[in-house]
C-alpha cells in the first residue's frame, strides 16, 4: 500500500511499540522487521509518536504533554516536555499490560451471561463456543454505545438453538466498567508524580487508543484535567502519524517543520546489578532519558578475589530475587587484594532503541569484559507493570530489608577493617595483633549463623563490637575513629541517618 502511494519501493522502516515494551521485546519487533525485509531505523515508543504527530505544525516550545493511549489489551500513559529544538523528551511512563477495550468486553459478556441465566435458566460461562460468540456481539455493542445511548446484542442459536437478544444502555455500561475507567486515573497520578509534576503543570492530553473514543473516558480526562483535552487526532492513526514524521526525520528530509526535531525517550524498570547479599544495586533509574551511559563502581567482597561474576537485573524491588534476571558474566584477572581495595567499573549503555550493554573494568589493569542483553530472559510485557505494582505494594517491607542488610554489611566491613588494620599495624606488637585476629573470629562465626535476624541485632551487635575495640582502635588509627567509622557508612552503603550509630557517646 505504501509502495502504491508513494510510487517507490519502500525497503526502510520506522517501527513503533508500547512504551513498556522490553528490551527483548524491541529486539524481537526489530528483528521481524529485518526478516521482513526492512532496514529498521528506529523502534520508537508510540505515546512519543503520537506526541509528536500532534504537535509538529504547533508553537508548543515549553509545553509539558501527557498521552493517553488506551487500546485494545494494554494501557500507556506518557508524560513529554517540549523543549528548544524543539526536543521531545519523556519525562515519566506507567501504565497497565492488563487493563483495555477487552477488560470492558469481558464486563458486557459477564453482564449478557448473567441475563441469559436469568431468563432461560442455562449457565453459558462454561460452554467457550457461546461465549466467543457472545464476546464477538459484546464487541460491536460497546462500539455502538460510543455513538448511541443504548444498544442491542443478537446471537442466533446461542446455546442449544436458544436465540438470544438483550439490550444495554450506555449508562449501564458505565456503571459496569466504572472501576476500570478510573484505574486509568491512579496511572496518570503516578506518572505525574514520577515526572515531579502535578496536574494543572499539564498543558495538553492527547487521546490515542480505539477505546479512548468511550464518551466516559473522555468526560472523565476532562474534569480531571478541566478540559484540557485534545480530540484533533484519529486515535486510531495518530501513532502511524508520529511514525512517519520519525521516518522523514532520520531520512534527511529538509521540511521546516521536522528538520530539528528531536526525540528522547525513556526506560521502563530499573536496572542494575546484584551486590552483596542480593541487593539490587540499581545503575540506571527507571524512566531516565534513553539514549544513555552511567558508571557505578563495584568492590571485591572477599580477601584476594581474583575474578567478579556481574550478574544484571531489571526491576523495582530493593533484592535480585524479586527481580528478573537478565545475564550473567564473569570478569577475570583481578590483582588479588584485601578486601575492598579492587575497584571495577560497570557500564551500562543503552543505545536510542533501547537496547543495553554492559561492561565490567578492572580499574588497575584496564582489563575489561562486555555484554549485551539477548531475549531470553527479559521480562514481558505483561510483567513490567506486575512489577511496578509489586514495587509499590511492598515498599515497606523492601525498604526494611535493605536496612537490614546495610545494617550486616556495614557490620562485617567494620569487623574485617578491624582486622587488617591489625594485622598491617606497626603500632601493634605480635601478641596483639593475634589477639584481634582471633577476637575477630567470633562476630564473623556469628554473622555467619544469624545472618537472617533483625535490624536491630545487627546494630546491638556492632555498638558492642565498636565499644569493646574502641582503645585498640584509637591505638591504630589515633583521632581518626569518627572517619573511620563514617567511612564504613559510605562503603557498606548509604545507611539512612536512623540506621547511624552514636559514634561519640562510644568514644565518650
Amino acid at each position: 500500500m505504501a509502495e502504491a502511494y508513494l510510487g517507490c519501493e519502500v525497503d526502510k522502516a520506522v517501527i513503533t511499540v508500547p512504551a513498556y515494551f522490553t528490551d527483548s521485546q524491541r529486539q524481537a519487533t526489530r528483528t521481524a522487521g529485518v526478516v521482513a525485509g526492512f532496514q529498521v531505523l528506529r523502534v520508537t515508543n508510540e505515546p512519543t509518536a503520537a506526541a509528536l504527530a500532534y504537535s509538529i505544525d504547533k508553537k508548543l516550545k515549553g509545553k509539558k504533554i501527557l498521552v493517553y493511549d488506551l487500546g485494545g489489551g494494554t494501557f500507556d500513559v506518557s508524560i513529554l516536555i517540549i523543549k528548544d529544538g524543539p526536543v521531545y523528551e519523556v519525562k515519566a511512563t506507567a501504565g497497565n499490560t492488563r487493563l483495555g477495550g477487552e477488560d470492558f468486553d469481558n464486563r458486557l459478556v459477564a453482564y449478557f451471561s448473567e441475563d441469559f441465566r436469568k431468563r432461560f435458566n442455562i449457565d453459558i460461562t462454561k460452554n467457550p463456543k457461546s461465549l466467543r460468540r457472545l464476546k464477538t456481539a459484546a464487541e460491536r455493542v460497546k462500539r455502538f454505545l460510543t455513538s448511541a445511548t443504548e444498544a442491542t446484542v443478537q446471537v442466533e442459536s446461542l446455546y442449544d438453538d436458544i436465540d438470544y437478544v438483550g439490550k444495554i444502555s450506555r449508562t449501564v455500561f458505565e456503571e459496569l466498567c466504572s472501576d476500570l475507567f478510573y484505574d486509568t486515573l491512579k496511572l496518570i497520578e503516578q506518572a505525574l508524580a514520577d515526572a515531579r509534576l502535578k496536574k494543572n503543570d499539564i498543558n495538553r492530553v492527547i487521546l490515542v487508543g480505539g477505546s479512548t473514543r468511550i464518551p466516559k473516558i473522555q468526560e472523565i480526562l476532562h474534569e480531571y484535567f478541566e478540559g484540557r483535552v485534545s480530540a484533533c487526532l484519529n486515535p486510531d492513526e495518530a501513532v502511524a502519524h508520529g511514525a512517519a514524521i520519525q521516518a522523514a526525520i532520520l531520512s534527511g528530509e529538509h521540511d521546516v517543520n521536522i528538520r530539528d526535531l528531536h526525540l528522547v525517550d525513556v526506560v521502563p524498570l530499573s536496572l542494575g546489578v546484584e551486590t552483596v547479599r542480593g541487593v539490587m544495586y540499581k545503575v540506571i533509574e527507571r524512566n531516565t532519558s534513553i539514549p544513555c551511559r552511567r558508571t557505578k563502581d563495584l568492590t571485591t567482597l572477599d580477601d584476594y578475589q581474583n575474578s567478579m561474576t556481574i550478574e544484571v537485573f531489571e526491576g523495582e524491588r530493593t533484592l535480585t530475587k524479586d527481580n528478573s534476571l537478565l545475564g550473567v558474566f564473569d570478569l577475570h584477572g583481578i590483582p588479588p587484594a584485601p578486601r575492598g581495595v579492587a575497584k571495577v567499573d560497570v557500564t551500562f549503555d543503552i543505545d536510542a532503541n533501547g537496547i543495553l550493554s554492559v561492561t565490567a573494568r578492572d580499574r588497575s589493569t584496564g582489563n575489561c569484559k562486555s555484554i549485551t542483553i539477548k531475549n531470553e530472559n527479559r521480562v514481558s510485557q505483561l510483567q513490567i507493570g506486575k512489577m511496578i505494582a509489586d514495587a509499590e505494594t511492598y515498599r515497606e517491607e523492601d525498604r526494611e530489608n535493605q536496612r537490614r542488610l546495610e545494617c550486616r554489611n556495614q557490620l562485617e566491613t567494620y569487623i574485617y577493617d578491624v582486622k587488617n588494620r591489625a594485622e598491617n599495624s606497626h603500632e601493634l606488637g605480635e601478641e596483639e595483633r593475634m589477639q584481634i585476629k582471633k577476637e575477630c573470629e567470633s562476630p564473623v562465626e556469628w554473622l555467619d549463623d544469624n545472618g537472617d535476624c533483625l535490624r536491630e541485632e545487627f546494630e546491638r551487635k556492632m555498638t558492642e563490637l565498636m565499644r569493646q575495640w574502641s582503645v585498640i582502635m584509637q591505638k591504630l588509627c589515633g583521632g581518626s575513629l569518627r572517619h573511620i567509622a563514617k567511612r564504613q557508612r559510605s562503603e557498606s552503603y548509604q545507611v539512612p541517618e536512623e540506621n547511624e550509630f552514636a559514634i561519640e557517646d562510644i568514644l565518650e
